[in-house]
């Protein structure tokens, strides 16, 4: 059977009824995972209709502290109960047998995530104005989930980056996580053994850990002329301080061209982090924010550079891979200029 036929048989016996696959198209995927515009019919059972969803599997290369499917379905699902404007995690496959990979299904939401149509298409302009407040709300729900608010105790320990005692523990764990994955990479990169050294010596106290998105920038979500549809990719989820999902809308790397617009390119980072107070009830610290965002530029300088290796060693030859890599000497020199600037 091809995949599409034995996606159809695996729902018909999930479900308890004929299952037909109206459509199934490969979508642009990401480093971690390939993912699948499914159309589906159910022909009886609890689910009988039609559904529109996204189906989203492992595949060999990932970036690390990446969840697996089975845990970012655990974790979109979290979100989802807390009020997250995400889409609705649907079925779970943990078996790898079935497909080759875990996977699972979730609702298809209406909307164009790509960076650049989102900071600069006329057809959303009215809707960019309303995103700062729809964006920082969402955020401030994803941070309402608390450690001590989950209750699946395995999804707590996979989400967990929280040892050691201290307020600093959450900012230093994140540095010595770093220097191994550093350690791994073939090529040496003394700029960024020197931001490590300097994240070390800098670490800020987090107030409490919450859910982080791991991931929270444009791109990442979804928007239509309606306004934000929805908040997608959760494989980087993890407890941590909420300045560090800030800190990454934040990123230079993320505003497509739109560099004045310091927040994901469509605000100014005093708009976004007062829409988040309003939201939350609690002020950020733009000090932390920027530690964060020197953080979050290194974590991207270490992946990417992991990417390119992966990318000459022969093991994926696809271009997404070399693409990224290019990108680790741009975060280390900027980095270093937001260090610098401080």
């Amino acid at each position: 059977m091809n995949l599409e036929e034995k996606v159809a048989d695996y729902l018909t016996r999930r479900l308890g009824a004929p299952a037909r696959i109206e459509k199934m198209k490969s979508l642009s995927g990401g480093a971690c995972q390939d993912n699948y515009l499914v159309d589906l019919t159910v022909e009886g059972g609890t689910e009988k209709g039609n559904h529109k969803l996204v189906m989203r599997t492992d595949k060999g290369a990932s970036l690390f502290a990446s969840l697996s499917r089975v845990d970012e379905f655990h974790v979109c699902d979290l979100a989802y109960q807390a009020g997250v404007k995400t889409p609705r995690p649907m079925w779970l496959e943990e078996n790898p047998a079935v497909l080759g990979a875990p996977f699972y299904f979730m609702e298809r939401i209406t909307g164009n995530a790509n960076g650049r149509f989102v900071v600069k298409d006329a057809s959303i302009a009215n809707a960019r104005k309303n995103l700062p407040a729809e964006l920082a709300t969402s955020l401030a729900k994803i941070h309402s989930v608390k450690p001590a608010s989950c209750k699946d105790e395995a999804l707590k320990q996979k989400l967990g980056r929280i040892s050691g005692e201290g307020k600093k523990a959450i900012a230093l764990n994140s540095v010595i996580e770093l220097r191994k994955e550093t350690s791994k990479l073939k090529e040496p990169h003394p700029a960024l053994e020197w931001i490590l050294n300097w994240l070390e010596d800098h670490a800020p106290e987090t107030d409490e850990p919450v859910l982080i998105h791991g991931d929270f920038r444009t791109g990442n979500f979804m928007v239509s002329p309606a306004g934000l549809e929805g908040v997608m990719d959760w494989e980087f989820a993890h407890w941590g301080d909420r300045h560090e999902d800030v800190s990454w809308l934040c990123m230079k790397d993320w505003r497509f061209g739109k560099l004045n617009k310091e927040a994901g390119g469509f605000t100014d980072r005093e708009t976004f982090y007062s829409e988040y107070a309003k939201a939350s009830g609690i002020t950020l610290s733009p000090e932390k924010v920027r530690y964060w965002e020197v953080m979050g530029n290194a974590r991207w300088a270490c992946g990417s550079a992991g990417q390119a290796e992966r990318h000459l060693s022969g093991m994926d030859k696809g271009i997404e891979l070399a693409s990224i890599g290019r990108r680790s000497s741009e975060m280390e020199f900027e980095a270093m200029r937001l260090i610098d600037a401080v």
